[in-house]
């Protein structure tokens, strides 16, 4: 049996007080008024140097001389209002965002291992059953981290979906047409019935395992085999509606028919990742005695594979989007290659040209140290993956990574962290009752 460490414990409760403490922070230090933000933008005027000045002087001079400087003044000074206005609401926004995107980041990752989890029942995987109490510990998470995430949804309202303003969808004739699946009660509603089912699966999958430990015969293996091809259908529709819901709507204007897949490869392979980060620990810690290299390589070359998955999916939405060129859709991108280029560039060297490089050699993938590395990195870039589809939604050009954010993270890694192996500690990590175990054991190649 896994016994959760103090240190290991006291760690995350330090992150959970931090990560609090920075938030709170952020959602003080967001609160500007409007006249603090007509400072600020007047300063960061004044800081563009003498052709901005020079310019203004121009304009100037030209209204002077048709007459109609009294009337510009007018329509400057009614801009420069709705400009800060518009500033001091993406100020407004930006705590709200950064809480949301590290509070679906470490879901998302439980709902990913919860479906890999799903395909090695489905498919009677015979080298895996060693990590099923890892995968099962994991999934632990899913029940909270959900219902935060959609608590933290229907919270923040127009702060992060715009679409929950009424003032907003009174004047968005594209947004109205939408209103049958873009209002509030039926997008609760919708969180909820995804939730249940991936909690129902998560709950009685760990019950059949824990059960066909101590039992006769095969009966629970094959109810878990049953449940986990029917949950399997489930986890497609639920995890694209919920894609378009918790993520895509951010942008009501925009959408792909991509887009379900693409969150579903950031997921699964960050979960596959973790899986990995997890069984070497417990490694390290004397524990998992019965996994070997073997596995560790399998895993790595999950993380391999799906990396390439991901990015053959982030190509393929940019490339088409891009080449077609059509204003409504094309925009998504060029607002994000304009404000965010480096994230959204970088994204692309983090999540696939260093896994690739690094875990194309098949004896790398063996090296514990090596894969912890490449791991981090990989999780780096999904989270920054995830910044990608909501920041330029919600705060614009406002972006930075800073205590809002970093807090954030702070936050849920330690809820992560104490909900996962405190969950390690409810059952003996072998699950020694399934049929394929001993297969499992000896793999080796």
């Amino acid at each position: 049996m896994y016994t959760f460490s103090n240190k290991l414990k006291t760690f995350s409760f330090i992150l959970m007080i931090l990560g609090a403490l920075g938030v709170g922070y952020g959602f003080m230090s967001s609160h500007q008024s409007l006249d603090d933000v007509k400072v600020m933008l007047a300063e960061e005027a004044s800081g563009h140097g003498g052709h901005a000045e020079a310019a203004t002087h121009e304009v100037a001079d030209s209204h002077a001389a048709s007459g109609e400087e009294h009337h510009a003044e007018q329509a400057d000074a009614h801009h420069g209002d709705a400009h800060a206005e518009h500033v001091m609401h993406q100020l407004h926004n930006r705590p709200w965002s950064a809480l949301y995107v590290a509070a679906f980041f470490f879901m998302m990752i439980a709902l990913g291992v919860l479906a890999f989890y799903a395909v090695q029942f489905a498919s009677q995987a015979g080298w895996s059953p060693v990590l099923f109490r890892v995968m099962e510990g994991i999934t632990a998470y899913l029940l909270p981290g959900a219902l935060i995430v959609l608590a933290i949804a229907l919270l923040a309202g127009d702060h992060i979906f715009i679409w929950m303003n009424p003032e907003v969808v009174a004047e968005d004739a594209l947004i109205q047409g939408k209103s049958g699946w873009l209002n509030k009660p039926m997008f609760a509603v919708r969180g909820l019935i995804f939730i249940a089912g991936w909690f129902a699966y998560r709950h009685f999958s760990r019950k059949f395992s824990i059960a066909q430990d101590n039992a006769n015969d095969n009966s629970n293996f094959k109810k878990t085999f049953r449940i986990s091809a029917a949950f399997l259908v489930f986890f497609l529709y639920s995890e694209s509606i919920m894609s378009w819901d918790w993520i895509m709507s951010v942008d009501p204007h925009w959408f792909s028919t991509l887009f379900g897949w693409y969150v579903f490869a950031s997921m699964f392979v960050s979960g596959i990742t973790v899986i990995s980060l997890i069984t070497i620990y417990l490694k390290s810690k004397g524990y998992l005695e019965f996994v070997n290299a073997n596995h560790l390589h399998d895993v790595a070359k999950f993380m391999f594979a799906i990396s390439i998955f991901w990015t053959y999916l982030w190509f393929s939405q940019f490339m088409l989007i891009w080449y077609s060129n059509i204003p409504e859709e094309v925009t998504y991108f060029i607002t994000r290659i304009n404000d965010y280029n480096l994230p959204f560039f970088g994204m692309v060297v983090l999540n696939f040209v260093f896994p690739v490089l690094m875990l194309m050699n098949a004896d790398y993938k063996r090296i514990p140290w090596f894969v912890v590395m490449t791991g981090i990195v990989i999780l780096f870039g999904h989270y920054i993956d995830i910044f990608n589809m909501i920041m330029p939604a919600t705060v614009g050009d406002r972006w930075f990574i800073g205590i809002p954010e970093i807090s954030s993270v702070l936050l849920f890694a330690g809820l992560f962290i104490f909900i996962v192996f405190t969950a390690l500690t409810k059952a003996p990590l072998l699950s020694k009752g399934n049929p394929l175990i001993k297969e499992s054991q000896d793999f080796h190649y």
